[in-house]
């Protein structure tokens, strides 16, 4: 088989579907939602492995097949299918083998067992990310069995703990560290974990704050003898929120990235201590993140946020206040209302693609002959891990084919016919960058 067999192999919907049902199977023991569901990813991979290892080097067959494990139980699985020329290769990265919760209480059906309806292919997991693991798997599969002679070295690379970032070193991050990826930088690397058919040439950065006001605890019928942090708070975030804005409007390469949004900045969660109708607390919170268009320094959005807050406290008397006898000082009691701001450490940078690279035209070409249309989009949505592997040097092309509007969903589930044409462009993709 030459080039053009390469670019003629269709998904096999019956090897497909038999192996999806198996990772869905699993699914239950996938959920990632540390402390309490902790993955258990080579349960995923043993499925994965059953398919690909009787192809495998080992047993006489062209696949170069490696089991990383870092951390019992959660590996890593790495699968090439060697080319003729050194230092030529493609790689389809980011199929990942953990999976967000599920509730079946919540859901129509049952999230841990595969189930079809038409075109419709239910379960937890089949947009994310369990489905592209079995497509990955069916692409790597027919390449060992069919045997083109390729340029190309093709690598599928199937990963644990895409779900929680705040456990390091154990999934592609681990690979990366030990130089087990470094290959990879020798062409493009798509990673297969978006949606909807189309490049997704962008996403944001994240970061998660904390905002919190302290004042005085005070009868609610005598106001002008407390300092009301719910009313230094508001005030606070409208001010904070102002300067944001200011300082990170939208950029200029947004429009070219098609980003729908520029970057934000909103609150999303308050709590204060509790108490009654009639009292005015001593503290409240407001939660919140930012997400930020990858034009900008997410550390850069810290610092500036750090010097809002710094500046109103030491100029609390200049904020705004709402009625007569709204106050954050009482001089006589020697108090002021203050400000602290704090920041989740997970904190995520966002993703430029590089759209002038071959493995970008490729896949907006493949995209179009297969899909007939490819409309390129950007989402202040983060991915994690893909900007540390831009950071170390690879060529990182995003894309995916389950369903946006079920992506960590009650009732998820994909289309088949997607996960067919997603086949076809994987396969497309591999015959262009041969030429």
């Amino acid at each position: 088989m030459g080039v053009e067999g390469v670019k003629a192999l269709q998904l096999d919907d019956d090897a497909f579907i038999a192996l999806l049902r198996k990772l869905i199977g699993e699914a239950k023991h996938l959920q990632n939602n540390p402390p309490e569901l902790i993955p258990r990813e080579d349960l995923a991979a043993r499925h994965v492995l059953e398919v690909l290892m009787p192809l495998s080097t080992e047993y006489g067959g062209p696949l170069v097949v490696k089991h990383v494990i870092y951390t019992e139980g959660r590996g890593n699985v790495i699968v090439e299918y060697p080319g003729t020329e050194v230092g030529k290769i493609v790689s389809f990265v980011g199929c990942h083998m953990d999976v967000v919760t599920a509730n079946p209480d919540d859901w129509e059906f049952d999230p841990f067992s595969l189930s079809i309806d038409g075109d419709k292919l239910r379960g937890r997991g089949t947009t994310d990310c369990l489905g592209h693991v079995a497509l990955v798997t069916d692409l790597m599969r027919q390449l060992a069995e069919k045997k083109p002679k390729l340029k190309s070295t093709v690598v599928a690379v199937f990963i644990a703990n895409e779900e929680n970032s705040s456990v390091v070193d154990i999934g592609v991050d681990g690979l990366v560290k030990d130089g087990l990826l470094d290959s990879l930088k020798n062409g493009p690397l798509f990673w297969i974990d978006t949606a909807d058919k189309q490049p997704c040439i962008g996403t944001g950065g994240m970061i998660s704050w904390k905002l919190t006001a302290y004042g005085k605890l005070f009868h609610s019928g005598l106001p002008h003898k407390a300092i009301n942090p719910l009313e230094l708070c508001m005030e606070a975030m409208k001010e904070i929120q102002t300067r944001f804005y200011s300082d990170f409007p939208a950029h200029p390469s947004e429009e070219r990235y098609g980003f729908a949004t520029p970057s934000t900045m909103k609150p999303t969660q308050w709590s204060y201590p509790g108490g009654g109708v009639n009292q005015i607390p001593g503290q409240c919170t407001i939660c919140g993140d930012c997400r930020i268009t990858p034009f900008y320094n997410v550390q850069d959005v810290v610092k500036k946020l750090k010097s809002y807050v710094d500046d109103i406290n030491a100029n609390i008397e200049k904020l705004g206040v709402r009625g007569p006898v709204s106050k954050y000082t009482l001089p006589e009691e020697g108090l002021r209302g203050r400000l602290t701001m704090e920041f989740d450490e997970m904190m995520m940078s966002g993703v430029a693609c590089n759209l002038d690279s071959p493995g970008f035209h490729a896949l907006a070409k493949a995209t179009e002959e297969v899909v007939g249309v490819v409309k390129p989009y950007s989402i202040t949505g983060s991915l994690p891990l893909i900007r540390e592997l831009q950071d170390e040097g690879f060529d990182v092309q995003t894309a995916g084919y389950g369903l946006m509007s079920t992506y960590h969903a009650r009732n998820e589930y994909c289309l088949l016919s997607d996960m067919r044409q997603g086949f076809q462009v994987m396969a497309n993709i591999i015959s262009r960058l041969e030429e």
